[in-house]
């Protein structure tokens, strides 16, 4: 895995992102990364995959005092982000994994 979590998370976010594409027509969702976190002085970067269509959003959250750790919550581009967080190991997600959320959540 490469040094930079935040590359490694985008590089498997437009892996699935291109298979999700490829295989549902229906679904064609929004990858953003954003900075608002590190800018108001959370040491922490966030990427929200958004279906418009549903108006539904996967959260993932890499925190600097949590390494090796995605933080990931599934919300509604209304609520933006709640307090619930799910955890997993960063090496055990894959493009396959964000494939799967996104294909069972936003279709």
């Amino acid at each position: 895995m490469s040094e930079d979590p935040l590359k490694t998370l985008s590089d498997m976010a437009s892996d699935a992102h291109a298979r999700i594409q490829a295989t549902h027509e229906n679904i064609n969702p929004v990858v953003e990364v954003r900075r608002g976190m590190r800018d108001a002085g959370i040491p922490a970067d966030v990427m929200t995959l958004d279906c418009l269509r549903t108006r539904r959003r996967i959260t993932l959250i890499l925190h600097d005092e949590q390494p090796g750790t995605l933080l990931y919550q599934f919300v509604t581009m209304e609520d933006e982000v709640g307090d619930n967080f799910q955890s997993m190991v960063l090496a055990d997600v894959s493009a396959g994994t964000l494939f799967d959320w996104m294909q069972d959540y936003f279709g």
